[in-house]
């Protein structure tokens, strides 16, 4: 992109700012103070052309140091709060960073300049810095216990899925997210809000989930995303009866018929959808028909200028929303030679749809056979008494491993029925699942727990 083509994402805001804010539990602040104040400490100058850790502890702060510097800075990496202390130094390496802002110390952390940003700091009047770069926005991939892979996108390919979506068709909303808007789930809908014509309101680290809607439901939220194990911990606390939000958005796992169901339920007025994205390949598709996978149309180029195909059951995509590369040296291509993204998800045709039968790194073994975890859970997940399952292997003597499932049961099942439930979802699993696949043991606990990316925490015994 030649630099008279480049915007910056506060050229993207656009006029018409009057009452839209971005607010956390703490702080709301309006788009225009954003745009005619300055929020970082020393001259913001300094940073052109640089790269830049973007290290502050809130979001809030990220949101307003995310507008001041693009379009100013060279490259930007968005630092997350769940980041191992252990690899800031090599990821600081891998991307070059000689400059950070932050408005704490940061652990490891040896970068040169240094601005401050904070919501708290006396205003002063915006610097007119001229966009003269396309600012490479750097965010980390999630998932992996060893150092993370640091994934480049622009700001045209993040903005893609929001143009083809219809800004329009969301104007005036107020959208919040369970995701940090640190990661690309989060910052997605972070973008949808500003450059759509919207409001955010943030989540809170560690916030109960009955203070979460409740603040959600004191600032107006229309739209709401979330992985599905984010929603179904909000169905599970109840706390769903005072919330009404028109549009609810799921994404980061496979969003299965149960929890597309039980959302509907909660929120009859509601549009219900699903969106399919990731960190490398971009957002590829939404489905807003309330049912699970996708239409086996949109396989094949489409008009919003995303193309997919399937390869050996997984899930490939080309668009102009993909990521551009892993940043590094020795970093392994991103796409394959004509431009398709393995995403590593497995897909299967049944009639005229495709369905998501898991990812293909998360394989169980049982006995030799190969078993989507994923393909287990959405069959318990059916039954009317289970809000969330978790199925894996534990190791077993005779065959090598079994499967493990570990249910949560929805509020206000009664524990007598706990034996007759075991049995009706084994039936389920018996009629739907070939028979290595049914659990061995059914275990019924209070909760599983979920990663900082909001998607379920899987762990073999």
């Amino acid at each position: 992109m030649s630099p008279p083509d480049v915007l910056a994402l506060r050229e993207f805001l656009g006029p018409e700012l009057k009452g839209r804010t971005i607010s956390d539990a703490r702080h709301s602040v309006s788009l225009t103070d954003i745009l005619g104040h300055s929020r970082l400490t020393g001259d913001l100058r300094a940073l052109a052309g640089r790269s830049v850790l973007l290290a502050a502890s809130g979001q809030l702060e990220s949101a307003i140091a995310m507008i001041e510097l693009d379009g100013v800075v060279r490259r930007m990496l968005l630092c997350p709060p769940d980041l191992d202390p252990d690899h800031v130094q090599a990821l600081l390496a891998l991307a070059e960073i000689d400059a950070i802002v932050t408005d704490r110390p940061h652990p490891r952390c040896d970068a040169g300049t240094r601005l401050i940003v904070g919501v708290g700091l006396p205003e002063r009047a915006a610097m007119r810095c001229k966009t003269e770069r396309a600012t490479e926005w750097l965010m980390l991939t999630s998932g992996t216990s060893g150092l993370p892979k640091i994934v480049q996108h622009t700001l045209d390919g993040l903005a893609g899925a929001i143009a083809a979506d219809g800004a329009v068709r969301h104007r005036n909303a107020t959208w919040a997210t369970f995701y940090d808007i640190r990661r690309y789930g989060g910052l997605q809908i972070f973008l949808r809000a500003v450059i759509g014509g919207g409001s955010m309101v943030l989540s809170e680290p560690g916030e109960a989930i009955a203070d979460h809607v409740a603040r959600l439901s004191a600032g107006g939220v229309t739209h709401m995303s979330g992985t599905p194990s984010h929603w179904r911990k909000l169905l599970m606390s109840g706390a769903a009866t005072s919330f009404s939000p028109r549009y609810v958005r799921l994404s980061g796992e496979i969003a299965d018929q149960a929890v597309l169901d039980g959302l509907a339920r909660a929120f009859p007025d509601a549009s219900i959808g699903h969106a399919y994205a990731s960190t490398e390949a971009g957002v590829g598709f939404a489905v807003d028909d309330g049912r699970e996978g996708f239409p086996a149309d949109l396989i094949g180029p489409n008009r919003d200028g995303v193309e997919m195909k399937v390869v050996d059951g997984s899930l490939r995509i080309r668009s102009q929303r993909t990521a551009r590369s892993y940043v590094g040296a020795d970093a392994p291509p991103l796409a394959d030679a004509d431009g398709f993204v393995d995403t590593g998800d497995m897909v299967e045709l049944r009639g005229e749809r495709y369905h998501f039968v898991g990812r293909r790194g998360g394989i169980i073994n049982i006995g030799g056979l190969k078993v989507h975890p994923e393909e287990i859970e959405a069959v318990i997940n059916r039954h009317e008494s289970v809000r969330m399952s978790r199925a894996r292997s534990r190791k077993s003597p005779i065959t090598g491993a079994i499967v493990i499932a570990d249910i949560v049961l929805a509020d206000g099942t009664d524990a007598s029925r706990q034996e007759s439930i075991r049995t009706e979802i084994l039936a389920r699993c018996n009629d739907a699942l070939a028979a290595y696949k049914v659990p061995a043991v059914i275990r019924f606990v209070d909760r599983l727990d979920v990663t900082a990316a909001g998607k379920l925490a899987r762990a073999d015994a």
